[in-house]
């Protein structure tokens, strides 16, 4: 250990080589815990998916039944055909926009949801019923 001169005593001014390593991994672990959340939260930003059914006044799938989805930036609109179970699907929805979403068939519509950025789920559960 170097040690300073200060006045009549000497002071210790570097750390021993043993103490140094466990400083530096304590430094080294502080730094990895600050920085992991963010990773994590980096990780659950980013992409989800809305799926659901469509269904007719007394419970039945629709087979056919057009889904609309509205992205709240830009009103780009895509659709999907609801499957033999009355099933539909929207994949890679962007977690950082709001989204309106309805289904309508034969000239009926269902009421219109919002799949909100503030729902960090990722995947989202939406059922229609059209009268």
């Amino acid at each position: 250990m170097m040690q300073a001169v200060r006045g009549d005593r000497a002071v210790g001014i570097f750390v021993s080589g043993q103490r140094w390593k466990v400083l530096a991994g304590c430094v080294v672990a502080l730094v990895l815990m600050a920085a992991l959340p963010g990773v994590g939260h980096a990780q659950e930003f980013g992409l989800k998916n809305l799926q659901g059914k469509v269904f007719n006044g007394d419970d039945q799938p629709i087979s056919g039944a057009i889904v609309y989805l509205k992205n709240s930036r830009n009103n780009d609109v895509k659709t999907f055909l609801s499957d033999k179970d009355g099933s539909y699907r929207f994949a890679g929805l962007s977690a950082d926009t709001d989204y309106s979403v309805w289904a309508a068939y034969h000239a009926k519509k269902s009421g219109t949801k919002t799949v909100s950025s503030f729902d960090s789920r990722k995947q989202v559960y939406i059922d229609f019923k059209i009268k």
